[in-house]
């Protein structure tokens, strides 16, 4: 299913499947400046497809190699869609990635990309590393609208969650947050939320949130405690999508994103 939204100069394309809604997800590509802005997921191909074939853009930009931002690469460059994108980005493209099965049920297949890809530059639209996430993520500023598609930084405010597949770093986020905030976005598009009110704001008091939190976890790490007892006293437990995606989705992975980073000092 696709529901276009306009915010003024930016058009929101928001990609469902049932599998996805069943999951609670959803996940938006952005035109601007005659630029689409991420792939969507496989099972959003024919729609996307379609509206690539009416609209024309001058190529995409994929800000990262999950499967719901660059589902659709191999799709778009075997159709001659000029494509932006880093090249660590289009390498985790081209390589079979591990996902887990929630991943898999709720986005479908992941194509690799396989066509060779033709490359552009976008006018006005600058594709900034924002690692942390996962270590390709980048988002993508337009200076003169100080408008930033955030892609995976936000989500939300409380993020309690990691994922050990992607590389998640939690640690890294307080500072590639503070980093993007520099630039003062008037303007912020998340990924999954669409256009966030007071966007600087809500980025702002989710480095604030992860630091606090990293720092609750740190002292229990350096008073020896485990992990499970981390989780119980930081997070209260797991919740019940720890279980039902097989830890995929859970507060034990945060923990040992903290645990792991902080080995050597942290990346923050």
């Amino acid at each position: 299913m696709l529901v276009i939204e306009q915010h003024d100069d930016v058009q929101r394309l928001v990609f469902s499947s049932w599998r996805s809604r069943a999951a609670g997800y959803q996940v938006s590509t952005y035109a601007v400046r005659g630029v689409m802005i991420d792939s969507a997921f496989d099972d959003a191909g024919p729609e996307l497809m379609a509206w690539i074939a009416a609209n024309r853009p001058q190529g995409v930009i994929i800000t990262h190699a999950h499967d719901d931002h660059g589902g659709n690469a191999e799709r778009l460059a075997a159709a001659g869609v000029p494509l932006q994108m880093r090249p660590d980005t289009e390498t985790q493209l081209r390589t079979p990635q591990r996902r887990g099965w929630h991943r898999c049920w709720t986005w479908g297949r992941m194509p690799l990309l396989q066509s060779p890809v033709i490359p552009f530059d976008a006018d006005g639209l600058e594709l900034i590393q924002a690692p942390g996430h996962a270590p390709d993520h980048h988002v993508v500023w337009d200076a003169e609208r100080e408008t930033l598609f955030a892609a995976d930084l936000f989500l939300s405010v409380k993020v309690r969650v990691a994922h050990p597949v992607h590389r998640e770093d939690v640690r890294q986020q307080i500072g590639t947050i503070r980093n993007i905030l520099t630039r003062n976005p008037k303007r912020v598009f998340d990924a999954h939320r669409g256009l966030l009110q007071d966007g600087a704001v809500l980025l702002a008091a989710k480095a604030n949130w992860i630091e606090e939190t990293v720092g609750q976890i740190d002292r229990r790490i350096g008073d020896d405690w485990p992990d499970r007892a981390i989780v119980k006293e930081v997070f209260g437990g797991e919740p019940m999508l720890a279980y039902t995606s097989r830890g995929d989705f859970s507060h034990a992975n945060f923990v040992a994103s903290v645990r792991k980073t902080g080995a050597s000092g942290g990346t923050a």
